[in-house]
């Protein structure tokens, strides 16, 4: 299939949501599991994302036994101040359960390390419905096997970030613009270990998309991209894509999204 893509304006503000890049060391180096979204789903039907979805009242009304820290702690690792801290702790919670859910791993909640945060514009490109989502990290359990659950997932891949891109490019696996820029950033790591190391060493970056119509093309522009308000980049590597060939190319196509 092919993400279609959208020009409507949506003017509801954006639904909280958690997601996991959830790594592992395999023989081929590292990897990052990816689950297929059903081809029903009102958001991304059969596309290849990080597990994860919607935050629900019931995640921020949750007392999980692994509270053992004040919850303005856990506002503090997203680094929103303004947020209330049992969303915070919610967003964690949430981030846990889909995980679960969608493919079987219970994570441990220690391991849990926000990584980033993805707030969709207005006019998104590739749904209807706006999300303001948590992008976290964490090292995938050791002894247990990952399975869709055949509602939300249809397909779970561990992949290496390069090959995931690889198979995007090579039109076998369908991938969003955030999930293609996230895998731009763990290309350039080596291992959990390393990871790990970044999202620990560094406050979860903001991420707002600027997309905007250049010479007929959907053009998405990120930080550090002469377009964008904010200046400095979020990461090594490509800071747009243009909606070219029904699919989000980078400008010097797969080379500069694998660096």
């Amino acid at each position: 299939m092919v993400i279609p893509l959208n020009s409507e304006v949506v003017l509801t503000p954006p639904v909280d949501a958690a997601t996991v890049m959830v790594v592992r060391d395999a023989a081929q180096g590292l990897e990052v599991l990816l689950v297929r979204r059903h081809g029903n789903s009102g958001v991304l039907g059969g596309v290849h994302v990080f597990p994860g979805g919607k935050l629900d009242a019931a995640d921020c009304a949750a007392q999980p036994d692994w509270l053992d820290r004040p919850p303005e702690s856990f506002q503090d690792a997203l680094a929103e101040p303004g947020l209330d801290p049992v969303v915070a702790v919610g967003l964690h919670v949430a981030a846990l359960r889909e995980t679960c859910e969608e493919c079987g791993l219970r994570l441990a909640p220690t391991q849990l390390v926000p990584w980033s945060r993805w707030v969709t514009p207005r006019q998104p490109s590739v749904t209807h419905k706006r999300f303001d989502t948590r992008f976290f990290v964490a090292p995938a359990p050791v002894g247990q096997e990952a399975v869709h659950d055949d509602h939300e997932a249809t397909e779970v891949v561990w992949t290496s970030p390069r090959a995931g891109l690889e198979r995007y490019w090579a039109g076998e696996i369908d991938l969003a613009p955030p999930q293609i820029m996230s895998l731009v950033q763990l290309v350039r790591l080596s291992d959990v270990a390393h990871v790990m190391a970044v999202a620990r060493s560094r406050t979860p970056v903001l991420i707002e998309p600027q997309p905007f119509d250049l010479d007929g093309e959907r053009v998405i522009c990120y930080p550090g991209d002469p377009s964008h308000p904010v200046r400095v980049a979020a990461w090594q590597g490509p800071t747009r894509l243009s909606y070219r060939n029904r699919r989000f190319e980078a400008d010097g196509g797969l080379a500069a999204l694998l660096g």
